[in-house]
């Protein structure tokens, strides 16, 4: 039993001497990392914004021409574009947040 508790306390002595750096910006101020980034952020917004508007004729050719699993499909890729676009739109800031604090 006493030689588990040394080990034990052993351990406890060489993990206190570790130190805890700090943070340090593992892209080293890289204005590619920003770049691609931005280029991301721009890309996934048009996306959306391309997906609300094809869905939106998919909803009009749907009713149109008297195809509702057409514009039922529409409106549900409508739904999801809108939801692309909250998701997009609230993970900007924390991108930025998270690469504003590394700097």
């Amino acid at each position: 039993m006493s030689t588990s508790l040394h080990l034990v306390q052993s351990a406890h002595i060489l993990l206190a001497d570790i130190q805890n750096p700090a943070p340090a910006d593992p892209t080293n101020g890289s204005k590619g990392a920003n770049l691609l980034l931005s280029y991301a952020k721009w890309g996934s917004l048009i996306a959306c914004a391309i997906a609300a508007v094809v869905s939106g004729g998919l909803m009009s050719v749907g009713h149109l021409s008297n195809r509702p699993d057409s514009a039922e499909k529409g409106k549900r890729a409508l739904v999801w574009s809108l939801g692309g676009v909250i998701v997009t739109a609230c993970a900007i800031p924390v991108v930025n947040t998270v690469f504003g604090a590394a700097a």
